[in-house]
């Protein structure tokens, strides 16, 4: 057992600190470098206060009234590479923000309550963006991500209820806990490729997310990451997705349907809880599928093109029959270029009694269409 030792604070008479022999010592190492620690003087150029090491700038202040703000790439000759902590939090009046690719890092709570700030772009060169960094940015309408991120941090864009669309680049590894939990106004989401985690509740209370497709770099999805978006009809969920933690879909009253791209993963008794809608869908070839997954019923999503009679132009429009198991809504899709694809849908079928017969009379009007199916 270690022998305690006991220091009277002089600062604040009667208080006693008990620290074992490793604490003490500890306890007057930080007590010298506190001491010898150098002192960072708060500069300031124009509109901007800063710190410096002598080669590079962080800012750590604004004093300017806002509008539309550039940050500059260099101040008093020296390269802008950080914004520090709190630098513009509160400040009203800001309305734009342009980042340059000289800055590497966003601080926590940089930007937090800029309650006028409707649209933020940020430089290739920021990597981190802090946690809280734009959080309660309730008009930011418009977020252009670099490059360059590689995480988004807890509660970066939290309650940014005026936010409509989202595009997470494919350099973001990570996507912190909360971090647009509460975004409301978001209807459009599209996660980069090379995100491998979501923290708990990232996208939760996301009330205006209709339809989602993790992406297949993801193989960690949090807690409660989409409770409570209500507007929510569709998830897709990679096979790299081995365990659905607790909570996932709580309270996605709308939610029809989840599908699954590989086998069965292990999941938490109330993944839809107050999920009553849901039904899973799963693969032929993939395995551990039982008749039910957290008491919603599974269905084998097997629809299949059928090159038979129908199958060709009759009558001015081409079509095809559809086959697979009974009741699966299917939605066809065209595109006129497999070299440019941009894919449209052009009809919605229900394979009642397992078959369907899809009809195109667009066809006639272009010189090449192609067509597939995919789930709605």
């Amino acid at each position: 057992m270690s022998q305690a030792w006991t220091v009277r604070m002089q600062a604040r008479p009667g208080l006693r600190l008990s620290l074992t022999r490793r604490g003490w010592a500890l306890f007057l190492s930080a007590l010298f470098l506190a001491a010898t620690a150098p002192v960072v003087e708060a500069l300031q150029s124009g509109d901007f206060i800063y710190t410096t090491d002598g080669i590079a700038i962080t800012i750590t202040g604004y004093t300017g009234s806002g509008g539309e703000l550039s940050i500059p790439d260099t101040i008093d000759g020296l390269t802008v590479t950080g914004i520090g902590e709190q630098a513009f939090e509160s400040c009203s009046g800001l309305t734009r923000v342009t980042i340059p690719d000289s800055v590497t890092t966003i601080g926590d709570w940089a930007f937090y309550d800029c309650d006028w700030l409707t649209s933020v772009t940020l430089g290739n060169g920021v990597t981190r963006i802090g946690p809280s960094a734009f959080q309660d940015c309730f008009s930011l309408a418009g977020v252009t991500m670099g490059t360059g991120v590689t995480n988004i941090g807890s509660s970066a864009f939290q309650s940014c209820t005026a936010l409509t669309s989202v595009r997470i680049p494919d350099s973001v590894i990570s996507i912190g806990g909360y971090a647009f939990k509460n975004c409301s106004g978001l209807t459009g989401l599209a996660i980069g490729n090379g995100v491998t985690s979501i923290g708990d509740v990232a996208f939760g209370f996301c009330s205006g997310l209709a339809r989602v497709t993790i992406p297949d770099s993801v193989t960690v999805i949090g807690k409660r990451v989409f409770e409570g978006c209500t507007g929510l009809i569709s998830v897709t969920i990679p096979g790299s997705v081995t365990n659905v933690d607790l909570d996932v879909f709580k309270l996605c009253r709308r939610l029809a349907r989840v599908f699954f791209k590989g086998n069965a993963p292990s999941v938490d008794a109330n993944i839809f809880l107050d999920a009553n809608q849901t039904t899973v869908y799963y693969l032929p070839r993939t395995t551990g599928w039982a008749a039910a997954m957290g008491g919603r019923p599974t269905v084998l999503w097997n629809a299949q093109v059928q090159a038979g009679g129908s199958f060709g132009m009759r009558a001015g429009q081409f079509g095809f029959s559809i086959s697979g198991t009974s009741n699966l809504v299917i939605v066809v899709e065209a595109c006129t270029s497999l070299a440019h694809s941009v894919w449209c849908p052009v009809g919605t079928n229900t394979l009642t009694g397992g078959t369907s017969a899809f009809s195109d009379p667009q066809a006639v009007n272009h010189s090449a269409r192609f067509y597939r199916i995919q789930a709605p």
